[in-house]
């Protein structure tokens, strides 16, 4: 780990979680304007891959969460991220669940949280994201993950995603639906075959009805499912997905799981956990969706990404870091691809 960034870490990790998020997010901008990101982190070469028809720069991305409300993508894409995926973005902004709702695990290299999709909304987070155009323009991709309010009965769920989508279609260069996470209630329902089925039906027709509107133009919609669904859960989603024309799938988000960290007392707090204890199982969710899908997607490995050549040997296009980053800080963007070129490299010889 780069010493500076273990020095700040320290410093850091002595405030809460969310304290320490608002501090690094609050200075981001104007310290990757200085180019002082160079201090934490180092240039790698590029190593384009296409995914979802669109050209990812390299095949190292920022998950959902760390930038929820569109406001610091070119800044991370500073830092080397090749795609940045914000979000989830609801249709109202809300103010999520009640703090504290965010613990490390330190000694797991883990984090629990029950943030609830805390966002200013998406007709602010369209606004925000006309400062993403640098990191676009240099052929970064930024990716919208989108959500239902919390208050939304499951039955109105599709006008939900339908007004996000309506708002944030031309936003970004792909669409993630999050239909995964433990916090806000009942979501993870949506998941089950006749919800599912509904759902993305509504999505794909909708989507269809926004190209007609933008002269053509079809963003790609990915699906984003939960590691805790049973095998035969996860396979009858897939077929969902490819049943209705989706683009990619993502594996996975965080689990509401507590085995591998029982030892430690904040296992015992609710929310979804990820890190390290997440990586063996959402690697075998990689694992599995590729020996399904038998190439009709791409799947983008998200969830426990300590080891990313792991996540392209388990059948994964690209990788999406969050916690692994919170923990080994931005260099791991360059140790990640770089391995990952590597692997790629030998693969195509």
């Amino acid at each position: 780990m780069n010493a500076l960034y273990k020095a700040a870490k320290t410093v850091l990790f002595r405030f809460t979680p969310e304290q320490a998020h608002h501090i690094i997010l609050s200075n981001l901008d104007w310290i990757t304007q200085f180019g002082l990101q160079k201090l934490v982190t180092r240039r790698f070469p590029e190593d384009p891959i296409e995914v979802m028809g669109l050209r990812f720069p390299n095949c190292v991305g920022l998950a959902a969460g760390m930038d929820k409300d569109g406001e610091h993508v070119t800044a991370f894409g500073a830092l080397g991220f090749g795609s940045v995926e914000i979000g989830t973005v609801t249709p109202k902004g809300q103010p999520g669940n009640p703090k504290p709702r965010c613990f490390r695990l330190v000694k797991d290299d883990a984090i629990i949280n029950r943030m609830g999709f805390n966002n200013v909304g998406a007709i602010q987070v369209a606004k925000n994201l006309q400062s993403a155009r640098a990191f676009r323009n240099r052929g970064g991709i930024l990716g919208v993950n989108i959500g239902k309010n919390k208050v939304t009965p499951n039955e109105d769920a599709l006008s939900d995603y339908i007004k996000c989508m309506d708002r944030l279609y031309m936003s970004g260069d792909y669409i993630a639906i999050n239909i995964s996470s433990p916090n806000t209630p009942n979501l993870r329902d949506l998941q089950a075959d006749a919800e599912l089925d509904h759902l993305l039906g509504g999505i794909a027709e909708h989507r269809r009805k926004l190209t007609d509107q933008n002269e053509g133009k079809i963003v790609p919609i990915a699906v984003k499912l939960a590691p805790d669904l049973s095998d035969d859960g996860i396979r009858s989603a897939l077929d969902i997905i490819v049943k209705h024309g989706m683009d990619g799938v993502i594996c996975t988000n965080t689990t509401i799981t507590r085995e591998p960290v029982a030892h430690n007392p904040l296992s015992k707090e609710t929310g979804g956990l990820s890190g390290k204890p997440l990586m063996e199982r959402s690697t075998e969710v990689c694992r599995l969706a590729s020996e399904h899908l038998q190439g009709r997607l791409p799947i983008i490995a998200s969830g426990g990404v300590m080891d990313a050549v792991e996540k392209m040997k388990a059948g994964a296009s690209i990788v999406q870091l969050y916690t692994g980053f919170i923990f080994k800080g931005p260099e791991l963007i360059a140790d990640c691809s770089e391995a990952i070129a590597q692997w790629r490299s030998l693969n195509k010889a």
